[in-house]
């Protein structure tokens, strides 16, 4: 099971351009919209710390064994499981690729919204402060047949021309520019918003810990998101493991990616809460705080035109940052298993989620009357990925680590020692992210 890479395959340059992708691949929209509303909604300070907590011992356990799965057969997910596993594995890579399909298929439509938006913002189409009428100017566009689409096309081929230039002159060089033009991007809006009278009040939001905001319901919430803000389950972390030679090594470089996951994350917060609380923008809008409260408060904010574009262009990279990394371990699948060109396989992949797109963007239009099991097809597709799918391979991975392979993979992380942390890693496997995930997959089926 050793390094076999080849050169059509591709491998990583550096170990920091490993870093860089797999921290690009968890720090999305979700980073900035969804992290500081589950903050604020979770007690804030409290829910920090449960975060941290979670993310270093569950978190880096689990990045730590997808990544290693890759590695270690030098192949995505289907081959990888095919080949660590046997045939009764295959089905769980099968179930990541199909997760990372739907994923980056309803994913596309947002991250067109985000490149709307930057436009929108720049022509002074969203020059109000007023929430009613940044709703209705929101609710317009989502609900339009022609204009998300056209923005969903251009998203999807941004996206796949970074995958047709490879792992090394594609993934690795793009992700570097992305992740190093996103940090600085979040602290220039950082260091204006706390610049605004008021903004203390927001950092005490953040920091701040409410106990009384301790329930099951609250650790399920800070569990989930710990989890599946690593991107653990949809085939990435194995696929981008797959091109790690043996002279990276793999437990390191998962603790480093969820520290700087966990840091944006945090930085985010900062850049957000303090904002809403200045000009009175309820913390748990949701969605709804990207796209129609933060033209309301760069609208009322000194500079708010320069810094607006700013927060939107961010947006914009956040999100390809993210949608790359979905659509690599589809691609990786033609080209591993079925030795389709690399360029051939990106087009045929994107088109297809392109296509299952449209559907998604429709639904909140012309199509938002027909549901499936009470879901339109963009809410279907989340639920579908989210809950379902993303749990049930995340503890495939476990398992099959804890169970099936965990001699080759401590030989793969330590070589022939047995330090403390490996010794506690094995339980996290066998026993307790299994029982965890499943606890949160039931919550999630309910």
């Amino acid at each position: 099971m050793g390094n076999n890479n080849t050169p059509s395959r591709g491998a990583w340059g550096s170990r920091i351009g490993f870093i860089l992708a797999a921290a690009g691949s968890a720090i999305g929209l979700g980073s900035i919209w969804k992290f500081p509303y589950m903050v604020a909604r979770n007690g804030g300070g409290i829910f920090l710390i449960l975060f941290l907590l979670i993310s270093a011992t569950l978190g880096v356990a689990l990045m730590t064994a997808e990544m290693a799965i890759g590695s270690l057969a030098q192949r995505g997910a289907v081959g990888a499981y095919d080949r660590l596993g046997g045939k009764r594995w295959k089905i769980f890579g099968y179930l990541n690729v199909f997760c990372a399909f739907i994923l980056l298929s309803f994913y596309s439509v947002v991250g067109g919204w985000t490149i709307a938006y930057f436009f929108k913002f720049m022509q002074g189409s969203l020059a109000t402060s007023n929430a009613q009428e940044l709703t209705q100017i929101f609710e317009t566009f989502v609900a339009d047949p022609i204009e998300p689409l056209l923005f969903h096309g251009l998203f999807m081929t941004a996206t796949a021309c970074v995958i047709i230039a490879g792992i090394q002159k594609g993934i690795e060089r793009g992700c570097k520019y992305l992740m190093t033009l996103l940090f600085l991007l979040i602290l220039i809006l950082i260091g204006r918003v706390m610049t605004l009278p008021g903004a203390i009040d927001g950092i005490v939001l953040f920091l701040k810990p409410d106990f009384s905001k301790v329930t099951s319901e609250m650790l399920i919430d800070v569990t989930g998101l710990a989890f599946f803000s690593m991107s653990i389950g949809m085939a990435i972390m194995i696929a981008y493991g797959s091109y790690a030679g043996e002279d990276i090594p793999i437990h390191r470089t998962a603790l480093n990616v969820v520290c700087l996951t966990v840091s944006i994350s945090f930085l985010c917060g900062l850049m957000i809460l303090p904002a809403i609380t200045v000009f009175g923008i309820d913390p748990q809008a949701g969605p709804g705080l990207t796209f129609i409260s933060m033209p309301a408060i760069f609208e009322q904010m000194s500079g708010g035109t320069l810094f607006g574009l700013l927060f939107f262009f961010l947006l914009i990279i956040a999100a390809l940052s993210s949608s790359v990394s979905l659509l690599e371990p589809v691609t990786g699948f033609f080209v591993d298993e079925y030795n389709v060109n690399r360029t051939k396989a990106t087009v045929i992949v994107a088109s297809l989620m392109f296509i299952v797109g449209i559907g998604a963007s429709l639904s909140f239009g012309i199509w938002k009357d027909y549901t499936l099991f009470g879901k339109g097809f963009f809410d279907l597709l989340d639920f579908a990925s989210s809950n379902l799918l993303m749990p049930i391979c995340a503890i495939a991975a476990s398992l099959l680590v804890g169970w099936k392979i965990w001699p080759v993979f401590a030989k793969r992380l330590t070589g022939n020692k047995n330090p403390l942390w490996l010794r506690l890693m094995k339980p996290f496997c066998r026993y307790i992210a299994p029982i965890v995930i499943a606890i949160i997959l039931i919550q999630g089926l309910n």
